[in-house]
């Protein structure tokens, strides 16, 4: 699970954040926090993975707990901005101090959600390579540069297509059309649509199975 902790100095807007961060699969939310002070000291407790940061906190600036973690000797967490903050200067700051996304209110799930998985899916691909060539590289830096409903052609939704991708992620050999539909309750055209697209993409690979008589059955499973 990818432990997130969520700041916001409103309580209520945290805890949507926190919501919308825990419908996303393989996500969980370990603390809120909503001042700087609080944030640091989360931290250093919980040592999330990731922490959703807003940058206007009633006792300092998002940015300088991010600077603060860096200096500390221990596992640092990846930080997605979160922020009513329009302004360039903010944008370059975060961007410099490393921030993996950049995110401004109000947003609905859909949004978070594709930042999530853009995250979820570039540790993925991290933690799988050894060596990286310089297309590894390019891959990487496309995973978070691009989130996966950017580009989504019509009547496909970033939702199902979540639910589709984490269907054969989690399988624990390669998958049918037919049983992600099962997985994922939609029809068995519909799960074909989606896996087609997810293909195109590079994000699972399509194989195929051979059997006695007629056309040999096609099988997905994630890219390596």
């Amino acid at each position: 699970m990818i432990r997130t902790l969520v700041v916001d100095d409103d309580y209520r807007v945290a805890g949507i954040h926190a919501a919308y961060v825990n419908r996303v699969g393989e996500f969980t939310v370990v603390g809120e926090a909503h001042n700087a002070a609080e944030a640091a000291a989360a931290i250093g407790r919980l040592r999330p993975d990731l922490v959703l940061l807003d940058l206007y906190l009633p006792d300092g600036h998002g940015l300088d707990v991010v600077r603060a973690v860096a200096e500390e000797a221990m596992p640092h967490p990846d930080f997605i901005v979160i922020t009513a903050a329009r302004d360039v200067q903010s944008v370059r700051k975060a961007m410099q101090l490393g921030a993996v996304h950049y995110l401004v209110k109000p947003f609905g799930f859909g949004k978070l959600q594709d930042r999530l998985v853009a995250y979820r899916d570039l540790r993925r691909r991290l933690h799988q390579l050894g060596e990286a060539s310089q297309d590894d590289v390019d891959a990487l830096y496309a995973t978070m540069r691009t989130p996966p409903s950017a580009t989504l052609p019509k009547r496909h939704s970033a939702p199902t297509m979540a639910l589709v991708r984490d269907a054969v992620q989690r399988a624990a050999a390669d998958v049918s059309a037919a049983e992600v539909a099962a997985l994922v309750g939609v029809s068995r055209p519909t799960a074909q649509r989606y896996l087609s697209y997810l293909t195109q993409q590079g994000v699972v690979e399509l194989s195929l199975r051979y059997g006695g008589q007629g056309r040999p059955e096609q099988r997905y499973r994630t890219s390596h």
